[in-house]
């Protein structure tokens, strides 16, 4: 699943392509036929994202709001959009104007709904705080964090705690703190939450700009150790992420691989002591 990094990206790529400017908007799968003829033709005036919810608005009739899910995806492109599958395009996004033309295809989200303003409130409401949104901070996450029980690793992963993290951001960053990943959440203190946060804000971010999630740091690159850059179809420079059983480029030690909340989880025992 696409964590929030790849939703902002997504808002900021649609503002780009589409905001200011009447869209047409088709379903040629015919999923979101009528919702799609009614925003048909209106201006785009916003895209955002809360963790993984992204929300198009259209003052005269609403939002869209999409949620990819586990197999949705976007396929973008620019000059006149060719038909496509009618079978797999939810929402065709479309534009042209005197200077440039673009579309954008949606393929099986999870959700793709056009509702009001009240039912976007209801979403947000129920979301934790978000590292890329500049009006939420970690307090709120902490508040939680701080009373729970819980491993901290399943909190990172609980939407209603921090919106946007993922299984790759959640492993990455325990291992950049040295954190065990089933310390209990009232375990952790609040300069060391605060470290997460601040981590996960620059992380993420940096995330929005390359489009892809690197996490080690400059003295830990291939090119500084002189090691072979990792092979992974995720793409990108991690610490443990999907490497069980390879050695942690710290101290050497096997990665290990463990169920947790529904999804694998990578850490080195040696870096994360109990």
């Amino acid at each position: 699943m696409p964590e929030g990094h790849t939703i902002h990206r997504l808002a900021a790529d649609h503002r780009k392509a589409f905001a200011d400017r009447p869209v047409r908007a088709t379903s040629p799968q015919g999923k979101f036929s009528d919702s799609a003829a009614l925003i048909d033709g209106q201006v785009l005036e916003t895209a955002e994202a809360h963790g993984k919810h992204l929300f198009l608005g259209f003052a005269a009739t609403g939002w869209v709001h999409i949620h990819l899910g586990l197999f949705g995806k976007y396929t973008w492109g620019e000059g006149a959009a060719l038909p496509p599958p009618t079978d797999t395009v939810r929402l065709r996004l479309a534009t042209t104007n005197a200077s440039t033309s673009a579309y954008a295809d949606l393929r099986g989200p999870t959700t793709c709904a056009l509702i009001t303003d009240g039912e976007k409130q209801a979403i947000h409401d129920r979301l934790g705080p978000d590292p890329l949104r500049p009006e939420d901070d970690g307090g709120r996450a902490y508040a939680r964090v701080s009373r729970s029980r819980t491993s901290v690793a399943a909190l990172l992963m609980d939407q209603k705690v921090v919106a946007g993290v993922g299984n790759v951001y959640r492993a990455e960053v325990l291992f950049r703190h040295g954190i065990d990943p089933y310390r209990a959440g009232r375990d952790v203190t609040r300069r060391e939450w605060d470290a997460i946060w601040a981590d996960l804000v620059d992380l993420m971010r940096e995330g929005v700009r390359n489009n892809r999630i690197d996490t080690v740091r400059p003295e830990h690159t291939p090119e500084a150790m002189g090691r072979a850059p990792r092979v992974d179809d995720h793409g990108g420079e991690v610490y443990v992420y999907r490497s069980a059983d390879r050695p942690c480029l710290i101290c050497g030690g096997a990665i290990r691989t463990a169920d947790l909340a529904a999804r694998n989880l990578f850490w080195c025992p040696s870096c994360q002591q109990a």
